[in-house]
């Protein structure tokens, strides 16, 4: 019999809490597209890239183009977790002036325009709480219709008065689990992960790639099995193909640097973007 570390408490939230809007949310999209037999399209947009007027409308077509939920990047300096690809939009989004404020109304602006799509931002720990109010952060990324929130450097040991913090505003926290971490801490961060659970496909950082990683069908099984929450599959997806694939085997398939790359070297190829995110949609169904 395994024991999962020891840790802080998971946020005890009771049914009807109004907390629950964000995770409730995310879980209602993975049964929505689970009951019309495909994985949930989780795209990724960086905001503020290439600027923010192109930025939104990149958003809003990819939800236009099949999204289930939208994952948001918010731009940083060390994006620690990103490759190549995120790394570059993020100093090109930094460099036309975005900032974290400029995100979060920019957040805002696409859940308006399509209120029906979670929205999920991706970030650091810094970002929240380097010379900031924490919690003001969080209660800003509410107001802007937020649902959940990624902390690709959070972990469950250190997490609990962010997740306190963030379920105030009816906000997610969904952490990461890799291939490296070991079995009996996999059980444990899902246990505090919430509307999803991010796996990550591959040891290193995000990126484009031409094949899948080796076992990772056993990875996802295994954390299947072991998650109360669905599970969604990132890092290196970036082919119909690898969504096909993947859909049979997860809840949701997590798809960014392929898609920034298809907006060409000026990010602005919004149409070829469309057809790869169309593509993409149309690979998660599993029949």
């Amino acid at each position: 019999m395994t024991t999962r570390p020891a840790g802080p408490a998971p946020v005890d939230i009771g049914p009807g809490d109004p907390a629950l809007a964000g995770p409730a949310r995310m879980a209602a999209a993975f049964a929505a597209a689970g009951a019309a037999g495909r994985a949930a399209l989780i795209p990724y947009a960086v905001a503020g890239y290439p600027n923010a007027a192109t930025s939104t409308d990149i958003a809003i077509a990819l939800i236009d183009g099949g999204a289930d939920i939208l994952e948001v990047g918010l731009p940083y300096s060390d994006p620690l977790a990103d490759g190549a690809t995120l790394q570059r939009a993020s100093s090109v989004a930094l460099a036309a002036g975005a900032s974290l404020d400029d995100s979060i109304e920019l957040v805002g602006r696409i859940h308006a325009a399509r209120p029906d799509t979670p929205l999920v931002t991706m970030g650091y720990v810094n970002q929240v709480l380097g010379g900031r109010d924490g919690a003001n952060v969080l209660a800003r990324l509410g107001q802007a219709g937020v649902s959940g929130f990624i902390l690709a450097d959070l972990t469950p040991d250190e997490g609990a008065d962010l997740e306190q913090e963030a379920a105030r505003r009816g906000i997610g926290i969904v952490y990461l689990v890799a291939p490296t971490t070991p079995p009996q801490r996999r059980a444990f961060v899902a246990s505090r992960s919430q509307g999803f659970l991010y796996a990550v496909s591959l040891a290193g950082v995000t990126g484009a790639r031409k094949s899948l990683p080796p076992g990772v069908g056993r990875f996802i099984k295994d954390i299947r099995a072991l998650s109360p929450v669905p599970v969604a599959v990132g890092f290196g997806v970036s082919k119909p193909a690898h969504a096909r694939s993947l859909a049979r085997l997860a809840d949701g398939v997590i798809v960014a640097s392929a898609l920034v790359d298809a907006l060409g070297p000026e990010g602005n190829d919004i149409p070829r973007m469309s057809r790869l995110v169309a593509a993409l949609s149309e690979a998660t169904r599993r029949d």
